[in-house]
């Protein structure tokens, strides 16, 4: 008796997903297409049908990549086209501005056309070089100083090193995490946070990337998840920061001492832990801060900026974040910025709290920054 494999089954679901992918990869590249080959340029008769096939072989590479789960190499290609592609799509809807108004001040003709299209090009080349050299260098050092009213003098100067969105990935990256690494070193920091994403894939799969944590040289380390964790066994990227030498805050506190004075970090798991399905893992603010000293100053670590309502609530006086990459490829901090409330630096809350979101120190999907610079955050406590 043969059985046949089961079909996937169609639901109203699957096919919204795939009409809107289908649709918003047609977009993607069908404008950088019109203004690279527009039919206004009387490119030579070769020119625009090859490009046409060009195009729309990149669009298929693209979407069957990415549905190839599992694969780096796959990965690798799918997401540099679609950081390319973006690219391409917004500095082509800019370089239309330019052309509406030559054609409304009456230039027109294909000389023109040739010309911001080869202008576009280049452009379209710089930028996308640029992205992936500001993302796949070593972050540069960011350092700010916050006042904390409560902070005792005792405590006056302690310096925080913070490191978030790591996300080691389909590209191996550990050359790039052990010099990121030393940078951290250098800053001699009393206190070093990773604010989660740590990586795309499992513990297991990212171990030689994620294993240059171990030598962060502090006197306390803290970590917590970010919702990229809860993707791939969070609980295997906990057990392993905790082999590699780091506290993991899940929903706990731990006092810093100088004499009498105390301050107090806390940390709680990501926002998306409570649907993640991993047994016991839920973000949980009031059990975090239970029992704390409530005349200390606390330094809560929420991988989202979205958290600090509840920060506020509960009187949290610093807030460290990262998940938003500050946008990472412009412009689209603007579409960050409709879920969460900031986008990076600091920003205040309340007469107590204060919010500071890393820009991160590595990348999501597409290897590219543009104008979202990564980061590694030296924070100076100042009591005031």
């Amino acid at each position: 008796m043969t059985t046949t494999a089961a079909r996937p089954r169609i639901t109203v679901r699957r096919v919204v997903f795939t009409l809107v992918l289908f649709t918003v990869t047609t977009l993607l590249f069908w404008v950088p297409f019109e203004g690279l080959f527009a039919a206004s340029a009387e490119w030579p008769d070769p020119v625009r049908p090859i490009a046409a096939i060009v195009f729309v072989a990149g669009a298929i590479a693209m979407i069957v990549l990415f549905t190839q789960r599992g694969s780096d190499r796959a990965a690798r290609i799918s997401q540099f086209l679609l950081g390319f592609v973006w690219i391409a799509f917004v500095w082509t809807l800019i370089s239309d501005v330019v052309r509406l108004g030559l054609a409304m001040a009456g230039v027109e003709n294909p000389f023109r056309s040739r010309f911001i299209a080869v202008l576009l090009a280049v452009l379209i080349v710089t930028v996308t070089v640029y992205g992936v050299y500001e993302a796949m260098r070593v972050p540069r050092i960011k350092r700010q100083d916050v006042t904390i009213p409560r902070l005792d003098p005792a405590f006056d100067g302690l310096t925080v090193a913070v490191i978030t969105d790591t996300h080691y990935g389909a590209i191996n990256r550990a050359k790039w995490s052990r010099g990121m690494v030393d940078a951290v070193n250098e800053l001699g920091a009393d206190v070093a946070v990773h604010v989660g994403d740590i990586a795309d894939g499992t513990a297991d799969q990212r171990l030689e990337q994620a294993t240059p944590l171990g030598d962060v040289n502090t006197p306390h380390r803290f970590y917590i998840t970010g919702n990229h964790e809860y993707y791939s066994n969070a609980q295997g990227w906990i057990d392993l920061m905790t082999r590699l030498g780091w506290k993991a805050l899940r929903n706990e506190h731990v006092a810093l001492e100088r004499g009498d004075a105390k301050l107090v970090f806390a940390g709680i798991d990501d926002v998306t832990a409570d649907h993640s399905g991993e047994p016991g893992h839920a973000a949980d603010l009031t059990r975090a801060l239970r029992d704390a000293d409530s005349t200390a100053p606390v330094v809560l670590l929420a991988h989202q900026p979205s958290e600090i309502k509840k920060a506020v609530d509960a009187g949290v006086d610093l807030q460290l974040s990262g998940h938003t990459h500050g946008g990472q490829i412009w412009p689209f901090h603007y579409l960050v910025r409709l879920q969460q409330p900031v986008v990076a630096g600091l920003s205040r809350h309340s007469d107590r709290t204060q919010l500071y979101t890393s820009r991160g120190a590595g990348f999501w999907g597409p290897p590219m920054r543009v104008f979202a610079p990564s980061e590694i955050t030296l924070l100076t406590l100042k009591a005031s």
